[in-house]
């Protein structure tokens, strides 16, 4: 799993129907050893209801399939978890 920070959403009115009703999320990952933001971003299933600004548990692989109700669905990544206590994570 990885934490991150909720930065935005995507809309696709067109993709696959196993993911029909689902929501995207841009998440900014942050680095593992010092807590910074890697730079990179990932879009991953909204499995919890997630908005913007919030500090995220994400799973990827076959992990996220199963977070989304649906292991067939291709999704390689899921907000699994809000993290309600960000302290250090994040220099603000």
């Amino acid at each position: 799993m990885i934490i991150g920070k909720v930065t935005g959403s995507v809309v696709a009115t067109r993709k696959n129907e196993r993911l029909i009703g689902s929501k995207f999320l841009i998440i900014s990952p942050f680095h593992a050893k010092n807590n910074a933001k890697t730079g990179d971003q990932i879009v991953a299933v909204d499995s919890i209801g997630a908005g913007i600004g919030d500090i995220v548990l994400v799973a990827q692989g076959s992990s996220a399939r199963l977070a989304c109700d649906n292991k067939d669905a291709p999704c390689d990544a899921a907000v699994v978890g809000i993290i309600d206590d960000g302290t250090g994570l994040e220099n603000m």
